[in-house]
């Protein structure tokens, strides 16, 4: 059985209270930012196919995030129905958010650092790896209540009496 990496979120909050609020705020954010994508008119880019049209970028970027938001969704009925399987796509996912957007912010602030802008450079790799850090506990959270619920589901399937007549 694996041990969590955390007995509580911010130390004063459940576990599971701390999946929750990540899985509501991983819904919030994604909607906020869809809004944001289509109401701006920031230049959004991607780091390899740099030659996409702005649309397409645009129409990427919000299914990435309504993918989020349904995973999200999982999340919260995984940990509502104490059923880690559900929890299990949002886990995964996380873990990849999270390198990918540590990525995401080197490369960028190298970018502005390139582009002679050192300030921009400076605020987005501290607000970037501030994120980052964020990011990475409440997935930490969520990794260990998972954790959690998978070892209380499976001492379940072992402790139960065998059915007989």
């Amino acid at each position: 059985m694996a041990e969590p990496l955390l007995s509580s979120c911010c130390r004063c909050y459940s576990l599971r209270a701390g999946s929750l609020i990540s899985g509501i705020m991983g819904i919030l954010l994604s909607i906020i930012s869809i809004i944001v994508i289509f109401t701006t008119r920031v230049e959004f880019r991607t780091i390899l196919m740099d030659w996409l049209p702005q649309n397409a970028v645009k129409i990427i970027f919000a299914l990435n995030l309504c993918m989020t938001i349904l995973i999200s969704l999982l999340m919260i009925f995984g940990v509502l129905k104490k059923n880690h399987y559900l929890m299990m796509p949002w886990v995964i996912l996380g873990i990849m958010l999270a390198i990918g957007l540590l990525i995401s912010v080197i490369y960028t602030a190298v970018v502005y650092f390139i582009d002679g802008f050192v300030l921009g450079g400076t605020l987005w790799i501290i607000i970037g790896l501030l994120s980052v850090v964020i990011y990475t506990y409440m997935w930490t959270v969520v990794y260990s209540h998972f954790v959690v619920q998978k070892n209380e589901n499976e001492r379940g399937l072992y402790s139960k009496q065998p059915y007989r007549r």
